[in-house]
């Protein structure tokens, strides 16, 4: 439903968001929206005279001759055109810790088990850009291929400045602290255990409405996200199209003098003059725009009678490639739920993967990990790296033996970021004395349970000179 003209609130900063905040719902939709009734042209994008003296402008998101069903792009109209600005600089002081381009030069090949206790939040006042700093990622922002991981700690709402992410899309998971995020197509608020989806290109706020904030970002390269196919499943579960929820328009009409563009063009910030409000779109259609998404709102497939299921059952989000089935990056979460198996090893199974990932927590603990794994912390465990549930998580399962009966997980949201490239990892992630260096020793406590007549095999092989008491078959 749209808002009614009289509602439109011109000159209002966007520090101050209202609790009725109205959204369009559907994933991948073409949606219309207009802050004022009759603003969006009719029968044309591009008419020689707007409604009301607007500027047309589109923001594309695929090339033009992408294929329909996979084209991307909305139709902006508004007061002043978004080219109409000084010349850009590099950002001063320079932002040293995002990356976009990932080689031997400035980060690292580790194979070993990663993982980060929470970061602190800053004493001193740091925005939403200052606060974001790279964590692992490959490929190439400028080879249009690859991904970046981020963090972020914040204390302060952006002033008087906008970002823009040249690279590729932004998918944001606050942890701690909502998000007001003023857009060219209008307002979000995100809370913790919701997402927002930030397209490449699209300028944008992010205001604190809570105070102190931190939370995670993943960036993709070349591509965009969209929901998984379903297969088996059948039409219903997982994430429905009609839970994700896209902005509707409103616009900002007053001068700002001084206003800062950020632009981030591979991995690089640039600074841009104007003196008005990025915010100046009064009605805009399409299907290239900013959305969220409710993680609670996600309708899991599980195991009701043996085996542990993979965990792209729970796959909210999928970034793909050009080759069947392989991501460059999978938005996996780990929502509550029950668990029914019978006489299964129910948490998360042992693994390597060809793909590499990088897990989070939101809020609660998470299933495979009893100690150690905390909200606002992270692991990273790369291609064909051993992992799974520590000691005591193991030791548990087993002595609960097979009469354990169903058990719900609940109070808990943990998350996966999954690619098929291979990270490296920047090395202030590796320096950092958040990261927990004692991480392996969650699973040296793991002990042989073998029994197969271990005791005769011993004695025969001491006897025949195996000293070291190995078994051989």
């Amino acid at each position: 439903m749209e808002k009614p003209a009289a509602e439109v609130i011109k000159g209002e900063g966007w520090g101050r968001f209202p609790d009725d905040l109205e959204y369009h719902s559907g994933f991948g939709n073409h949606f219309e929206s207009e802050a004022i009734a009759g603003a969006l042209p009719r029968g044309q994008n591009s008419p020689l005279i707007c409604p009301f003296g607007l500027y047309a402008e589109q923001i594309s998101g695929t090339s033009f001759t992408s294929p329909r069903k996979l084209n991307q792009r909305s139709w902006f109209y508004r007061i002043k055109p978004s080219v109409t600005h000084e010349p850009f600089w590099p950002r001063e002081p320079s932002h040293k810790k995002l990356v976009s381009e990932f080689d031997g030069s400035n980060t690292v090949a580790n194979p070993t088990q990663l993982r980060w206790k929470p970061v602190d939040i800053p004493d001193s006042p740091t925005d939403f850009i200052d606060g974001l700093y790279t964590i692992c990622g490959a490929g190439s922002s400028f080879l249009r291929h690859g991904f970046a991981i981020h963090m972020y700690t914040a204390n302060k709402s952006m002033d008087n400045c906008a970002f823009c992410n040249a690279d590729g899309d932004f998918l944001v998971v606050p942890q701690q602290g909502r998000l007001w995020i003023t857009t060219e197509c209008g307002r979000l608020q995100v809370s913790p255990g919701e997402i927002v989806v930030l397209p490449q290109g699209f300028r944008f706020v992010v205001d604190l409405p809570d105070g102190p904030s931190r939370g995670y970002v993943a960036e993709v390269f070349g591509t965009h996200f969209q929901l998984p196919d379903l297969g088996p499943i059948g039409a219903n579960g997982l994430a429905a199209s009609r839970d994700f929820l896209a902005p509707t328009a409103w616009f900002e009409d007053c001068p700002r003098p001084g206003f800062t563009i950020i632009q981030k063009f591979g991995g690089e910030l640039f600074n841009a003059r104007q003196d008005f409000s990025p915010f100046n779109v009064v009605a805009w259609h399409g299907n290239y725009v900013p959305y969220k998404y409710d993680l609670s709102k996600f309708c899991p497939y599980n195991t009701v009678l043996i085996d542990h299921g993979d965990p792209s059952i729970n796959t909210v989000l999928t970034a793909p490639t050009d080759k069947l089935g392989v991501a460059l990056l999978d938005f996996v979460i780990f929502p509550p739920r029950w668990l029914v198996a019978e006489h299964t090893f129910r948490p998360p199974y042992y693994h390597r993967n060809c793909m590499s990932e990088f897990m989070g927590l939101i809020y609660g603990g998470y299933e495979a990990k009893a100690d150690g794994f905390l909200p606002g912390g992270a692991s990273l465990h790369s291609c064909m790296t051993p992992h799974g549930p520590d000691t005591k998580t193991y030791e548990a399962t087993v002595a609960r033996g097979n009469e354990a009966g169903p058990h719900k997980i609940t109070d808990t949201m943990a998350f996966m970021f999954e690619s098929c490239l291979m990270p490296r990892t920047c090395p202030w992630a590796l320096d950092s004395h958040f990261r927990d260096l004692d991480y392996y020793r969650c699973w040296i406590g793991l002990k042989s349970h073998f029994s197969h007549n271990k005791t005769d095999v011993k004695s025969n092989d001491l006897q025949n000179g195996n000293k070291s008491g190995c078994f051989e078959h």
